[in-house]
């Protein structure tokens, strides 16, 4: 499903829709809060949690191997922790991306397991323990901000600046799968990507402590010459057919698709009539990518992201944040 376009509006103007279905965001919020109740286990080795209040892309994904990356250089052994959304494996399964498809672990995993050990599995606690069997001694969790399974050491909301916490409202009224004040009472910090159009960092007032960063589009690997078809099956389509335009590339079409969508072979064949029409070139996000057909994903340009923060000390904090923590029992 996509998000309604009520859920991206200022707080104040969500309009009828929203406010008519505030009493269910009301109970969405309230099983949330309950859930939350429960003691999840705890680990013996330091926990850090890259979550959203709001449903759909934020960016967590970058910053979640970004900081894997950056532990790794300090010596440490971090192993990442994911739902797998979309995927059918285990809990507890490590992934493979030379064997797994996005049909056994999603596609996120796919991506992670790149640069860092990935178990995918609602239950972190199951992916946790098998993942410190396995040697892992730190672990991040993608995702999981209001999953209660795994005890969390310390924890990042991760916000997309441009549209920030939406209509401020509770699914399905707006985008949030909490009430913002009960999720940055829990937040050891908040990171925001892109511009802050919407004043977090001033609202919060530095408690928690909010941290900046940008996504920057590597698009060495399309060719610049060719006009671009782009297409994009993540929680902001458009957040990808901006980021190309500002690198310079402006596509003639731009198709978005529901956040994981898995594609057809009819929808493959589609967007290659659309490049043969244009004599253009079809461009899309890695995420994307590990969830095309083989034969299909050949004749596809991948572009990938790299998260610059605005301070170099910034992701230093977080680390010390988060691998300072010493653990009870």
């Amino acid at each position: 499903m996509r998000a309604p376009s009520f859920w991206w509006r200022r707080p104040g103007h969500a309009g009828l829709a929203a406010r008519l279905l505030s009493p269910l965001g009301f109970l969405y919020a309230a099983g949330t809060a309950y859930r939350l109740r429960r003691a999840g286990w705890r680990a013996c080795v330091p926990v850090l949690c890259c979550g959203n209040i709001g449903a759909g892309g934020s960016g967590k994904t970058p910053v979640v191997l970004d900081l894997a990356q950056r532990a790794m250089a300090r010596g440490r052994r971090p192993a990442i922790l994911s739902r797998g959304y979309g995927g059918h494996a285990p809990a507890g399964t490590r992934v493979n991306p030379a064997t797994h498809t996005p049909r056994d672990v999603g596609d996120e995993p796919l991506l992670l397991a790149r640069i860092a050990p990935c178990y995918v599995g609602a239950d972190r606690a199951v992916s946790a323990r098998r993942a410190i069997a396995d040697g892992a001694d730190c672990l991040i969790m993608d995702d999981g901000f209001q999953n209660p399974t795994l005890h969390q050491d310390a924890s990042l909301v991760v916000v997309d600046g441009y549209v920030g916490f939406g209509n401020g409202r509770v699914l399905p009224a707006g985008p949030l799968r909490e009430p913002v004040a009960a999720g940055l009472a829990r937040a050891g910090g908040v990171v925001v990507i892109g511009p802050d159009l919407h004043g977090i960092a001033a609202t919060l007032g530095g408690d928690p402590p909010c941290f900046t960063a940008r996504l920057r589009e590597n698009t060495h690997d399309v060719p610049a010459d060719r006009p671009v078809i782009a297409f994009a099956g993540i929680g902001r389509p458009a957040k990808f057919f901006d980021g190309l335009a500002r690198c310079g590339l402006r596509p003639r079409r731009g198709l978005a698709f529901a956040d994981h969508h898995v594609y057809t072979a009819a929808e493959c064949r589609r967007l290659c009539a659309l490049a043969e029409e244009w004599d253009a070139c079809l461009v899309t996000t890695e995420k994307d990518a590990v969830r095309l057909p083989p034969a299909f994903r050949a004749h596809v340009h991948t572009v990938g992201l790299q998260l610059e923060w605005t301070l170099p000390t910034m992701p230093e904090h977080i680390l010390d944040l988060w691998l300072g923590r010493m653990k009870d029992g």
